[in-house]
């Protein structure tokens, strides 16, 4: 497709109609150029395919299609290949039908358990995040269909999600909120990206030039087009500047009309309509050039989330190995979610799923001794007695009793933000009177965010399945009964109750205004440099089998700042089954500086072993994973000093550490009069000065001891270099400070 030519014979309105959809799914058409609609459709974790009278919120059908595990699910794996695998077969589905973006994956950082989305994004932890929208991008866009990386950004809330106002500092946005994306991008380079409705600090996502050029283009060298949530423009002219392309779903023209009047009264050069068509019709372009329309194979795909949704879920608790269970078990199936499971989330990314498999099917189909009980109404939250009586009676006579509880689908959805982390009463109180009745219970949690557990101490044994697609009886009845080794692990952080939560007293925000007072510790991040006790620690799973982890080494004792750091830890397993270890790496700053959280994940690796195999895993760490921003510089840094490799099987059990040094040039600063004598003293070429100069001040002040001594008095460090001539008695002159100040600041 020659695009710069077809530019050149497109009339305003033409190309001011390319700018925004034809309907509510498809772009417009140039028929005359032979240019063909084309359609983009949600995701992420499944092909929602509706016609032109569909609509955004999940509530009309659309066609049949294999829902895999949801993002929080997904996340659990730590593993890019498998969360490539879904993004492979999304690919081919969407190649068959035609579509070509789907829109996602969600990378929103989960600020807080309440968000109603929660359950389509992927982590609290940015890299974690980063890391496997990448690998999910990377498999779509291998079968020629471009995926629609999104809400861009600081979308971490759906109350008010319109309007509100995202407030945060410039460190919390690039460290935690546009971290995930700028790796997305850079690593997997996505076709489009989709910003999100609410504002940043005032300024309207879809109108922000900072964020869609500066950060998105200039800084990232992002290189699609960029396309508006469902209805999220605000200024149609204002956001073609600011890098905004594509307005959907349809305006039905009036948007179209106010780019072409801003071409012909001189506000809108017409070079910036054109370079939003050529973005634009790239995209096309490419998915149009690798067409390559067949069938899939619904069969297969289910089978694929089987696995995928195993891979994913997380074993919280098993007391006195009561999982596995035994083929012979007598064992009683109570709860509803275990005939009819609860599998994906409300909204945007509902799935018409080709099919459901429920546990209780599964269980009978492997020939299991499974009876079953509903326990509580699936249309109530409040308990019913002759459902709980039935299930009470049922799990004392069987030797263990599975609950399946959870949240239902009315908890947690795009489009609100939960008000608690409960479970409706009627599922913990099925699970408190259950476990009196038989001391061996085991719980089965499908949600889609983290819940508050009152019966944890009561019970032997918590699955979380979350929201594990489609396939989800199946996998948890493979794990339930060791057909498969449990090999998940938290992607965020369970606390014990809402208010230790670090965004509790800041979330969603007063009327259309919210603060993210937490800055960076967010999750794991501020519950470990607060020591807080929590339910359950980022990167917390367990397993049937046993691993030890032994020979963690680094390539270089110490490096400069720039320079790679190779890393290598061996693990084994030294259990009885297979199994697959997530090696998790974090880095500890260890020496005094800014304040920054206790450790970060900066590395992870999926190893499957067999019992007594022993595995070898490399690590490649760059400067970033050792970097803060600094916005003094505006930018990335890293501060000299003392790091401690750690590798653990959460944030919260390290297993091995080991020292590296790193070198690096001080930041460049500028003192004046302001300055504290603390700060002065802190910096190489000041301490020297000081000393030099200031000796005279000790005795002026009626010091004994050293200099340094008194220096180092937390009064003195904090006192501003302009008191120092009276508390000097002028020892210390105005004149001679400014002197000093010149040479220190290098002027």
């Amino acid at each position: 497709m020659d695009i710069r030519g077809m530019i050149r014979q497109m009339t305003l309105e033409e190309k001011a109609g390319l700018c925004s959809g034809q309907d509510f799914w498809r772009l417009k058409a140039v028929e005359r150029l032979g240019l063909p609609n084309v359609m983009v459709s949600d995701g992420p974790h499944g092909l929602r395919k509706q016609d032109q009278k569909g609509d955004h919120l999940g509530l009309n059908e659309s066609i049949p299609a294999v829902c895999f595990p949801t993002g929080a699910a997904l996340a659990c794996s730590f593993d890019r290949d498998l969360i490539s695998q879904v993004g492979r077969a999304l690919g081919a589905e969407c190649q068959a039908e035609d579509v070509a973006v789907v829109l996602g994956p969600a990378v929103n950082i989960k600020r807080s358990p309440l968000c109603g989305r929660n359950f389509e994004y992927l982590s609290e932890d940015p890299y974690l995040a980063g890391q496997m929208a990448a690998g999910h991008i990377q498999g779509v866009q291998s079968q020629n269909v471009g995926v629609s990386l999104k809400h861009f950004a600081a979308n971490n809330q759906e109350t008010r999600r319109m309007s509100v106002d995202a407030v945060a500092d410039e460190r919390t946005l690039r460290e935690i909120y546009l971290s995930a994306f700028e790796t997305a991008v850079k690593q997997a380079k996505p076709w489009t990206l989709m910003c999100s409705y609410n504002k940043i600090n005032g300024v309207y996502s879809s109108d922000n030039e900072w964020l869609l050029n500066k950060v998105l283009r200039e800084e990232w060298g992002f290189e699609g087009f960029v396309m508006t949530d469902w209805g999220a423009v605000h200024d149609r002219v204002t956001g073609l500047k600011a890098g905004l392309e594509l307005e959907m779903p349809s305006s039905g023209g009036v948007n179209d009309q106010k780019i072409v009047e801003a071409v012909r009264e001189g506000r809108l050069d017409e070079a910036v309509l054109d370079r939003a068509v050529e973005r634009i019709l790239n995209v096309i372009s490419r998915y149009l050039e690798n067409r390559n329309p067949g069938v899939f194979d619904r069969e297969k795909d289910h089978a694929l989330a089987r696995e995928v949704a195993a891979r994913c879920m997380v074993l919280l608790k098993n007391e006195g190995d009561i999982l596995p269970l035994k083929g012979e078990d007598s064992v009683a199936f109570i709860g509803g979610f275990a005939k009819t499971p609860r599998y994906q989330g409300g909204g945007s990314s509902h799935i018409n799923a080709s099919r459901v498999e429920s546990a209780l099917e599964a269980a009978q189909s492997h020939g299991f001794r499974v009876r079953y009980a509903q326990g509580y109404a699936m249309d109530s939250d409040e308990t019913s007695q002759a459902l709980l009586n039935q299930a009470v009676e049922l799990a004392g006579e069987c030797r263990v009793a599975v609950v399946f509880a959870g949240l239902p689908d009315a908890y947690e959805s795009e489009g609100y933000d939960r008000t608690h982390m409960d479970m409706p009463p009627a599922h913990n109180e099925l699970i408190r009177r259950v476990s009196e009745a038989n001391p061996n219970t085991v719980v089965v949690l499908h949600n889609g965010s983290p819940v508050t557990m009152p019966w944890l101490d009561n019970v032997k044994g918590v699955l979380e399945a979350y929201l594990g697609g489609q396939a989800v009886g199946g996998a948890v009845v493979e794990l339930l009964y060791g057909l498969k080794n449990p090999c998940g692990r938290l992607a965020e952080t369970f606390p014990i109750q809402l208010s230790d939560n670090p965004s509790y007293l800041n979330f969603p925000g007063n009327a259309n205004r919210v603060e993210y007072r937490e800055g960076v510790f967010v999750g794991y991040r501020y519950y470990d440099k607060k020591q807080m006790a929590v339910r359950f620690p980022f990167g917390y799973g367990l397993s049937y089998t046993r691993f030890e982890y032994s020979g963690l080494a680094v390539d270089k004792p110490s490096i400069r700042s720039g320079e790679p750091l190779s890393v290598r830890v061996r693990v084994k397993n030294v259990g009885s089954r297979p199994g697959r270890e997530v090696v998790e790496l974090y880095v500890a700053p260890d020496h005094k500086g800014i304040m920054r959280p206790v450790r970060e994940l900066k590395g992870f690796e999926s190893v499957l072993l067999q019992p007594g195999e022993e595995k070898e895993v490399c690590f490649e760490l760059d400067e970033r994973s050792f970097a803060y921003y600094e916005t003094r510089i505006s930018d990335w840094y890293v501060e000299p000093g003392r790091y401690l490799i750690q590798i653990g099987r959460s944030s919260r059990d390290i297993a091995l550490s080991q020292p590296v040094d790193i070198g690096n040039d001080p930041l460049p600063v500028h003192f004046d009069l302001s300055s504290t004598l603390g700060e002065l003293m802190d910096h190489p070429v000041g301490a020297l000065l000081v000393e030099e100069r200031l000796r005279a001040m000790g005795a002026a002040m009626g010091g004994g001891g050293a200099l340094n001594d008194q220096m180092r008095n937390a009064m003195m460090r904090d006192m501003p270099l302009s008191s120092l001539p009276l508390f000097s008695r002028q020892a210390v002159s105005e004149e001679m400070l400014l002197a000093m100040l010149k040479e220190v600041n290098g002027e």
